[in-house]
């Protein structure tokens, strides 16, 4: 886990000492060391399998985006039909690169 912090942190500064943001405000990088901590301790590890939070608080913190998603029940039939279709066309777009990299790999293994 301390790998990964210390990885976070050092691409987190390696822009230089201020940051814009897509709106143009420019952020200076130390102010926005809770918003990585926060998204550090959110996120799931591989190795534990939970959230850095929740073996030291013993919880998870709630981000705007658990609140949002509560609240966000009814979706409009015609939206979650697109959304299916958006995830079909998703994976078969995958499907299709797979196939894709396996046939190229088989024709470079043929004639290397």
């Amino acid at each position: 886990m301390i790998q990964t912090l210390e990885g976070m942190i050092r691409r987190f500064c390696a822009y230089g000492l201020e940051l814009k943001d897509s709106d143009g405000f420019t952020h200076d990088w130390c102010t926005l060391i809770p918003a990585l901590e926060l998204s550090y301790k959110t996120s799931i590890h591989s190795s534990t399998g939970k959230t850095p939070a929740m073996p030291e608080k013993g919880w998870n913190p709630r981000l705007p985006y658990d609140t949002l998603k509560k609240e966000l029940v009814d979706i409009h039939p015609t939206a979650s039909s697109f959304k299916l279709m958006l995830d079909k066309a998703g994976h078969h777009a995958n499907r299709c690169m797979k196939d894709s990299f396996k046939y190229a790999k088989e024709r470079w293994d043929k004639s290397h």
